[in-house]
């Protein structure tokens, strides 16, 4: 059984999570001081199994107003494919506060069909973005 909750980590929390983002393709070696900040600022939804354990974890950058980016969801190993992160996302979209945003937005290398059932769909403009990126801003090797 999961349980999932719009709430912030607590400590123990990011430790866990910060053990996983640092082994991610889009944030390989990030230290814990900036996963910790990148949650304070951030909505984040929490599963946790019947033991309160966290299982998984998603992070969304808003406004709540306007625009939505969906970033470092993550289910810990040996809790995958079991509807977690879907379900994560869902409770984000289905969340009060966001109803009404006029894009969301996220970025994935390898999960489009996580994603597609939600709702998400490859950009029709893509040449309207723009970015800045540091591409190895904590100094480990990036895949």
């Amino acid at each position: 059984m999961q349980h999932i909750a719009i709430e912030q980590p607590s400590e123990t929390d990011i430790d866990a999570i910060h053990a996983v983002l640092r082994h991610t393709y889009w944030s390989p070696g990030i230290p814990r001081d900036v996963v910790a900040r990148a949650c304070a600022n951030s909505m984040c939804a929490i599963g946790r199994d019947d033991a309160g354990k966290l299982i998984g974890f998603a992070r969304l950058v808003t406004d709540k107003a306007t625009f939505a980016w969906l970033c470092d969801v993550i289910v810990l190993p040996g809790k995958e494919g079991r509807g977690l992160g879907r379900a994560l996302v869902r409770t984000f979209r289905e969340h009060p506060e966001l109803q009404g945003l006029r894009r969301w937005l996220l970025g994935t290398k390898d999960a489009h069909g996580v994603y597609e059932p939600l709702g998400f769909t490859a950009l029709d403009a893509p040449e309207r973005f723009m970015h800045i990126r540091n591409s190895n801003p904590y100094g480990a090797p990036t895949s």
